[in-house]
């Protein structure tokens, strides 16, 4: 599968054309195509379609690399869904970050090689969905960011965990901490990407890595990514989740995430 075979916009399988995430299989690649007008945030559907996406590909077996890719051409994810975080108490705000750890964990866990291919905006969670990709290849005018900071919360779907162990402790705790985004070749300088292409070569260059991966032998795919993906990310895991919780439930969180819906400067307490 090249470039050349894909069009810029979804050619989703029979079965895949509605919902926020459509599939496109070509053998043993597949896109996973966002398209979630108008950011391609993460609601709590948005979850749950990347969910059967995946548990599809595991069932048929035939796919060996999953591309996640943006039916946008402005962004590939702004990040979770703010105006969702207003229905949500603290249970609900645990119930969506335990639903993405657990799937962004069954990525770095399978034989399936995951690639994100980044255009232009990748914001908290979709930062956080390109980190569990075992490759992130950027567009030139692409940017990354963990902006939870600024809503008064953390980052929940893996931000103070995978970052890290990307980019550095340090890097990750000034990325964290402003809030503020860095561009791709930035980005690629501090591990965060493995490769950035110009725009127009995105979609192909991320389906030549996929072609390639594809054809590497399964059981020693997974195990590699499974030796990979230790060091205590679990247990790391489990720790963003309960911080992500006890934070949501906070006034500050409440706060924030008022404020930004209302284009106003926070005014967060400490409490």
């Amino acid at each position: 599968m090249t470039g050349a075979d894909v069009p810029a916009q979804p050619r989703p399988d029979a079965g895949w054309e509605e919902g926020p995430v459509k599939l496109e299989s070509r053998g043993a690649v597949a896109i996973a195509w966002l398209d979630r007008p108008p950011a391609n945030s993460l609601a709590p559907e948005t979850i749950a379609a990347l969910r059967r996406v995946w548990d599809h590909v595991l069932a048929t077996g035939e796919v060996r690399a999953l591309v996640f890719a943006s039916a946008n051409p402005k962004l590939f994810c702004a990040g979770a869904d703010i105006k969702a975080f207003t229905t949500l108490d603290e249970a609900g705000g645990r119930a969506l970050v335990g639903a993405a750890h657990d799937l962004f964990r069954a990525f770095e866990l399978s034989s399936v090689v995951t690639i994100a291919a980044v255009n232009r905006i990748a914001f908290g969670g979709g930062c956080e969905l390109a980190m569990a990709c075992d490759i992130r290849i950027a567009a030139a005018t692409a940017t990354f960011g963990q902006p939870e900071i600024k809503l008064g919360i953390i980052p929940g779907f893996g931000g103070t965990q995978r970052l890290p162990r990307l980019v550095g402790e340090a890097k990750a705790l000034e990325l964290n901490l402003t809030g503020d985004p860095i561009g791709a070749e930035e980005a690629l300088a501090c591990g965060l990407v493995n490769r950035v292409v110009p725009d127009e070569q995105l979609l192909a260059t991320a389906l030549e890595w996929a072609q390639r991966l594809s054809t590497q032998a399964p059981l020693a795919v997974e195990q590699i990514k499974r030796v990979s993906a230790q060091s205590d990310l679990d247990e790391g895991i489990a720790a963003e989740q309960q911080a992500f919780a006890a934070v949501f439930g906070s006034e500050d969180a409440k706060e924030g995430i008022t404020a930004f819906l209302e284009k106003r400067a926070a005014r967060f307490e400490g409490r």
